[in-house]
Order: C-alpha cells, then sequence, then structure tokens
C-alpha cells in the first residue's frame, strides 16, 4: 500500500477542540469486520459489547506537561521548548523542540519563567528543530523535576487553536494514568469514566495494564510514498509479567481481547512469542504498523478518528480492513463524528 491510499479530505470543523462534555458519552462508531455493518453509539454503550473474563488493554502513560515558554537572552525573543524526553536526569539534559527554531543555535541561553528562575543552555542541534538543552538549576532533582511541571502547560495538539485551559490538565489524561512519560495522550482511553470502568469491572470484564510512553513520532507525518520505507521513532515501552498472564488467559479461553488504542496495539504487537502469546517487555519499540499485517494478540481495538495520511490510520486500515476502513471514515465525515485527540471513538470488533 502507498501513502496516498489513505488520503482523504476533512473537513476543518470536524476536528474537535473541546472534549465531550462527559468522557463516556462521546459519540461510537461499532464495526463489525466479519458482518460489515457500522453502527452509530455512545462510548458508554461500550458495556453491552463486552462480557465476563473479556480484556481491556490500557495503556497507563501519563502525560506530563511538556509544553513551556523561554525567552531568548539579549533579544528577549519568545521560544516553545517542547520537552521530548529526558537524556541524562543527574546532568539535567532533554532532548526538546524548540519554536521558532532558526533563532536558536548552540550556546544560546534560554530564560523561563517571571523571575527567570530556570535557565537552559543548547548545547547540541539534533534534527531541523530538535535541540538538546541542559538546564542550569540549584536544586535537588526533586525541586527541578518540580519546577518543569510548574512552568509547563499540558501539551494539547497544535491544530488545537484555543488556548490551554484548566480543564485540559484533567481532560488530556486518562482516568487510569500512573506512569508519567508521555508527551502526547493516549486518546482512544480518554472516553472512559470512573463509572464506566465499574460498570466493565462489575461485568467481569478485566484490565491489563502496559506502559507506552507516547512521543512525537507517532504523529510525524509520513513524507515517502513507500510505506516500507518509513521510519517510526523510538518509544518506551513496559510489558509486566501480570499484564501478560491476563491477556495469554484469555487467548486460552479465546475471549475477547480489545487494545484500548493505537499505543496499545503498538505495544502489544511489539512482544509477540513464537506461539502468539505476549510477552513481557521492558526497553523501546519502533513497530511500525500498516497493512498487510498478521495480529497476534488482540481481536478488537478502541480507536479515535484519525488525520489523513498518519501512521494511526495506517494501522487501524491493517486491523480493519483498507475498503471497510474507508467506509467507515466516509461514514463520519457524513455523519459529522468528531476527529483527532479531543474526539469521537470507534469500536472495531
Amino acid at each position: 500500500m502507498k501513502l496516498s491510499h489513505f488520503n482523504f479530505n476533512l473537513p476543518k470543523e470536524l476536528l474537535a477542540e473541546f472534549p465531550a462534555e462527559n468522557r463516556d458519552e462521546s459519540r461510537l462508531m461499532v464495526i463489525n469486520r466479519e458482518k460489515k455493518t457500522i453502527e452509530h453509539k455512545l462510548f458508554k454503550d461500550l458495556i453491552n459489547y463486552f462480557d465476563n473474563d473479556d480484556v481491556l488493554i490500557l495503556n497507563n502513560t501519563k502525560v506530563f506537561p511538556a509544553r513551556m515558554y523561554g525567552n531568548k537572552e539579549k533579544t528577549g525573543a519568545r521560544i516553545e521548548v517542547f520537552l521530548l524526553r529526558e537524556l541524562n536526569a543527574e546532568q539535567r539534559l532533554w532532548d526538546v523542540l524548540v519554536d521558532p527554531a532558526r533563532k536558536i543555535r548552540i550556546g544560546n541561553k534560554l530564560y523561563f519563567g517571571d523571575d527567570d528562575s530556570l535557565v537552559a543552555e543548547v548545547i547540541d542541534n539534533t534534527t531541523s528543530r530538535g535541540r538538546t538543552l541542559r538546564f542550569l538549576y540549584d536544586g535537588s532533582y526533586e525541586e527541578f523535576r518540580y519546577k518543569l511541571t510548574e512552568l509547563g502547560e499540558t501539551p494539547i495538539p497544535k491544530y488545537i487553536t484555543r488556548e490551554v485551559n484548566e480543564d485540559d490538565a484533567d481532560r488530556y489524561q486518562t482516568i487510569y494514568a500512573k506512569e508519567e512519560g508521555s508527551v502526547a495522550a493516549p486518546t482512544a482511553g480518554l472516553h472512559f469514566s470512573r463509572h464506566l470502568l465499574k460498570r466493565l469491572e462489575i461485568k467481569g470484564v478485566k484490565f491489563a495494564e502496559v506502559t507506552l510512553h507516547v512521543g512525537l513520532g507517532t504523529f510525524n507525518p509520513v513524507e515517502v510514498e513507500d510505506l516500507s520505507k518509513h521510519k517510526m521513532d523510538s518509544e518506551e515501552l513496559k510489558i509486566t509479567q501480570e499484564a501478560c498472564d491476563i491477556v495469554n488467559e484469555a487467548k486460552v479461553k479465546k475471549k475477547r481481547i480489545c487494545a484500548v488504542g493505537t499505543t496499545s496495539m503498538r505495544a502489544i504487537e511489539s512482544s509477540v512469542s513464537s506461539a502468539r502469546t505476549l510477552n513481557t517487555f521492558d526497553g523501546w519499540t519502533n513497530k511500525f504498523i500498516f497493512p498487510p499485517h498478521d495480529f497476534s494478540i488482540a481481536n478488537c481495538m478502541i480507536t479515535n478518528f484519525h488525520t489523513p495520511k498518519s501512521t494511526l490510520l495506517m494501522m487501524i486500515s491493517a486491523f480493519c480492513g483498507h475498503d471497510l476502513m474507508k467506509k467507515a471514515y466516509e461514514e463520519a465525515i457524513k455523519e459529522e463524528y468528531k476527529f483527532y485527540s479531543y474526539g469521537d471513538a470507534m469500536l472495531i470488533l
């Protein structure tokens, strides 16, 4: 399959600027791959599709406030700094993106906070927008991390044109987020309310938690027509023995195993045994899933509606079947489903 197979016209007004008023009352499109049917529901109707001993695989990563604004020394120019990953805790080295990048060179210093209480020095250029920063801060490591949190803001996606508000800190985070490390939310999980999770638990549904820290690589544009030549950025992944036991038991019992989001699917497809069971994992994955792909673990998935030519859309095509996916997306646009991070959801059975 080629990149051009994943292009479509997405009306701008369908990009969600705000989340649904209640998490579990966003819309839910239900696709049955076997019957080739499409139904329109609400997310809380998910309860009707799962039974005792079925498993939902959740990505428990937590988004940190990765977007900061500093001022360049001498000129005072306002510079956006997007924290990607910590490279060295002791030396306070971070991999970041800067904007506008043309103004930021090795040796430049950036000042953060009204009182310039945090300073960073540019020590390397990594890509056209990428830089390595060394933060200069006198306090302990814990105080330094607290300072980053205090100065940072919730990294809602750039397509959202409004200012970040107080609600975003809560709503751009799943209710089961635990392990801090993502610069973007695993958005399919944003639809789960505490009430819905409790109802699923009472019904006997089990939850297996994995941790995939979402980097910006997931959203990097694909710029090659031949998909096999696209390289994904690596993202940190951890799968515990407990998660493997829950999933593999469900496989033996031939139960529904549902990957909640493309990040959960990417996580489990990164660590499959020769017997097609889930293995433990502690490291980095650069797995890129596009058609054709033989999925080993999950037999259904929950996902949001993705933007044209994205790696996320390619995964959905591989799982759903390209023609059925195209039909579903045409229907979603016609029915004015909301797309992307704060948008509506899809359940693929």
